[in-house]
């Protein structure tokens, strides 16, 4: 069987009988000789001359072919815990992205939907690329969208793995797995020279480039990749071998133009996917988060020497309404489970009012810092370092590494490479070092070397702490990178410039940003990291400025958006909730009537995502006017239970209603 051109079907058939090859290779002799379930649909791709003969447009090598499954087992294998995956055996089937998905940040997404999805269709793992009915046809280009953490490149291993045993897919005879950090390392590509570079042991492309093998190119992470895709203005390309911007590839291979007869699987974050016209995709998948279960389980697993740990962690998560929200992502579940973890061990035995419980975000990633600063973590013995050599050395480090993280962000750039961390003078050597490994991790290839940060919150978190430390000696805006612009001196000029870029960005990007910024002028924080990271009660000079600068944000007589939630969740940060709190004591009350000025409608914005008041059901009753209700409207989306009854609404008002309960994004599932 090493060469099949020309068969008749018993030929085919008694080669397949003798064959020792792998099913990929054996379901070449299925397909001619008409056997397996999978035949009959892969017997479109060949053109059938007469009864009892095929010709197959593929030259099938034997090493070639069983080199490529055992690379992919042993790259995707490794470390692949198959029993904590279950998860990711069934995707959500959605018919696109909703607007909060475009538009809003990953962790902005996750509180305001609750991390609840708003679909109810599933669809099994080995079914991705299979028609969902009999008279449709298998979908060329698939997109996977999911936030930071949630786990897409895990859901690629796990695939290419299954695949590679021959358990799913049997009918593709080659996948063809490839990350966008590895495309960000070149400039120019042809499609021949794309997979020659990744597979060098496919040495006879032709057969994946003419459309004669089924093959499943699959694209992971497109958030990662450093230039936007721009379908309106790439230039068209049906030549294999031409090379061309990688850009333009990317575009010209989903389009069509390029391996036309390939199917394309891309992952991406859900801002990131909308780069996709969605006109030009078939099949939409979302990946889900934890359910309570499935956290628990996950839990378990971090702490598997100390389930009575586990435990505590896990009732911390669960008694705060917005920590179990975001630990419905894998990728934060382990960072707070791991800052939950470091303050229950090192308050054993101190006195309660000296502990600070992590409540806010700001805290749970101090605890983080203070934990790998430290040199103590769940997992690993404690390192001897001595604390003055240790402080001096996390300083500069974390100073490279959030300088690095600042202008990141602001490039929306999210993967490194060499000449990176030599532009921002950061010692590769020192990237070694025990605290580096924990915040920043690394990816060697054969031809490249990539570091990115463990999650993307750690390089936010990092990218404030530079900016902190920065602002208050600066005396150009740290925004501008080249340091020409006009004078801005003081502290709370730079915290004022960051809160307005926020506001005002399109992207969302800077959110989380300036929500750990405000953090860390929170007395909590400071007490956390004085000594590492911050100069102890420094904060103190510019706090309350700062708060009343956020109030004023605050203060809006348009809609209330996502925009001005962030901006109470700042307040929160710094540890700033008398306005929040009032509100909430008032929906206790039911006396919320008369009291619902813009300042505290933000407040009750915020409310309908982090109160417990609001779990189980949204009363606002006898409180709401036309314009209150006018101004809450893009927020009452997100209500599952919503109660208005006695606000003597007019025919305005239920017009309102009517056009929010058509929106897609609405999760409002009963009215009163």
């Amino acid at each position: 069987l090493g060469r099949l051109e020309l068969l008749t079907a018993e030929e085919a058939s008694q080669a397949r009988e003798q064959s020792s090859l792998p099913e990929q290779v054996r379901a070449v002799g299925d397909i001619l000789a008409g056997k397996g379930s999978y035949a009959s649909h892969t017997l479109q791709t060949f053109t059938e001359t007469t009864n009892s003969q095929l010709y197959l447009h593929i030259t099938v090598h034997e090493p070639m072919v069983q080199k490529h499954l055992e690379s992919l087992q042993s790259y995707c294998g490794n470390g692949l815990e198959t029993g904590a995956l279950q998860r990711l055996t069934n995707l959500l089937l959605v018919e696109g992205l909703t607007d909060i998905q475009q538009q809003e940040h990953d962790i902005l997404q996750i509180e305001t939907t609750k991390g609840l999805p708003n679909t109810s269709k599933s669809i099994p793992l080995e079914k991705l690329f299979l028609p969902l009915s009999k008279v449709s046809i298998p979908p060329r280009v698939s997109v996977t969208t999911g936030v930071a953490g949630i786990g897409k490149s895990t859901l690629v291993k796990l695939f290419v793995y299954t695949w590679a045993k021959g358990e799913i897919n049997r009918d593709v005879l080659f996948v063809l797995p490839l990350t966008f950090r590895e495309l960000n390392t070149h400039e120019k590509l042809s499609a021949e020279r794309l997979i020659c570079s990744a597979f060098p042991h496919i040495t006879e492309p032709s057969c994946i480039l003419g459309g004669a093998a089924r093959t499943l190119l699959i694209l992971d992470g497109l958030d990662e990749f450093k230039t936007p895709l721009d379908f309106s203005n790439a230039l068209v390309c049906t030549d294999p071998k031409k090379e061309i911007q990688v850009d333009n590839l990317i575009t010209n291979i989903i389009r069509g133009n390029l391996l036309q007869e390939a199917s394309v699987w891309v992952t991406a974050r859900p801002t990131a996917a909308t780069q996709i016209p969605a006109g030009l995709v078939d099949r939409m998948t979302e990946i889900r988060g934890f359910g309570a279960a499935e956290m628990k389980d996950f839990l378990d697993q971090m702490f598997l020497d100390d389930r009575d740990l586990s435990s505590q962690v896990l009732q911390h998560i669960t008694a705060n309404r917005s920590l179990r929200v975001l630990c419905t992502v894998p990728g934060l579940c382990r960072i707070s489970g791991s800052s939950i973890a470091y303050y229950l061990k090192t308050s054993v035995g101190q006195p309660q009012e000296t502990t600070l419980v992590p409540r806010t975000l700001s805290e749970i990633y101090s605890y983080y810092f203070k934990m790998a600063l430290g040199g103590d973590w769940p997992e690993k013995p404690r390192e001897t370092l001595r604390i003055e050599q240790a402080v001096s050395n996390s300083k500069k480090i974390v100073g490279s590494l959030g300088r690095l993280a600042f202008y990141g962000l602001l490039r929306k750039k999210h993967v490194f490479y060499e000449q990176d961390m030599k532009a921002h003078g950061i010692d590769l050597s020192s990237l070694q070092s025990s605290l580096c490994t924990r915040l920043l991790l690394k990816e060697e290839m054969q031809t490249f070397t990539a570091y990115y940060f463990s999650h993307l919150t750690m390089q936010e978190f990092l990218a404030a702490l530079y900016y902190y430390t920065a602002a208050k000696r600066a005396i150009f805006d740290l925004f501008t990178e080249s340091g020409m612009s006009w004078p801005k001196l003081g502290f709370l000029s730079h915290f004022k410039s960051a809160v307005q870029r926020s506001l005002q960005a399109e992207d969302r990007q800077l959110d989380i940003f300036v929500r750990f910024l405000s953090g860390l002028l929170s007395p909590q924080v400071n007490k956390l990291l004085c000594g590492w990271l911050l100069v102890k009660d420094e904060q103190s000079g510019f706090r309350s400025q700062a708060i009343t600068f956020l109030q004023g944000c605050l203060n809006t007589d348009y809609a209330i958006s996502l925009r001005t939630v962030n901006a109470v969740r700042c307040l929160h940060e710094i540890q700033h909730m008398e306005i929040a709190n009032t509100v909430e004591e008032a929906m206790k009350n039911r006396s919320l009537a008369g009291m619902l000025t813009p300042v505290n409608c933000s407040a009750l914005a915020y409310l309908l995502q982090a109160s417990d008041v609001c779990v189980e059901e949204t009363n606002l009753s006898n409180c709401l006017t036309y314009n209150v209700c006018k101004s809450l409207l893009s927020q009452l989306l997100f209500c599952h239970n919503l109660r208005l009854d006695n606000n003597q609404f007019q025919d305005n008002v239920m017009e309102l209603l009517g056009s929010v309960l058509s929106v897609k994004d609405c999760q409002i599932q009963k009215l009163r």
